[in-house]
């Protein structure tokens, strides 16, 4: 049974906020990193339209608090190479996937939280009801 740690949200949306330093106050990043983390995620995936963006930051900070997993779904290899470039260090912390590789695992149906970019083609049909579109 998950339980709602406030703990783990406030600490997830406080290192969100530290590994963008430039920020002068809270974006949605850090809101969405509480969520996972209170709810103590424990594979979260985001699916980008294009290459990794605040929100795989979110869900990095959720899983250092959480002792969890990130999967970072991009549409092709040119965005993952944008992707790690983004990520800098954090890079190392998310397992990144092509688009299709994903779909084949069944990702999405086996995470505990999932963001998908609604400027990914079709989101709609992605999500059915499950996740949380940012």
């Amino acid at each position: 049974m998950a339980y709602w740690s406030a703990e783990n949200a406030t600490k997830a949306f406080l290192s969100t906020l530290k590994m963008d330093q430039k920020a002068k106050e809270p974006s949605v990043a850090e809101y969405i990193s509480a969520l996972p983390a209170g709810n103590n995620a424990q594979l979260m995936v985001v699916a980008c339209a294009a290459a990794a963006y605040l929100t795989t930051f979110s869900l990095i900070a959720a899983a250092n608090q959480t002792n969890g997993n990130v999967i970072c779904i991009v549409p092709n290899n040119e965005d993952l190479l944008a992707s790690k470039y983004f990520l800098g260090e954090y890079s190392n912390k998310v397992k990144f996937m092509i688009g299709k590789e994903a779909q084949e695992l069944d990702v999405l149906n086996k995470a505990d939280f999932v963001a998908i970019d609604c400027n990914l083609v079709s989101h709609e049909e992605i999500v059915k009801d499950k996740v949380l579109e940012v």
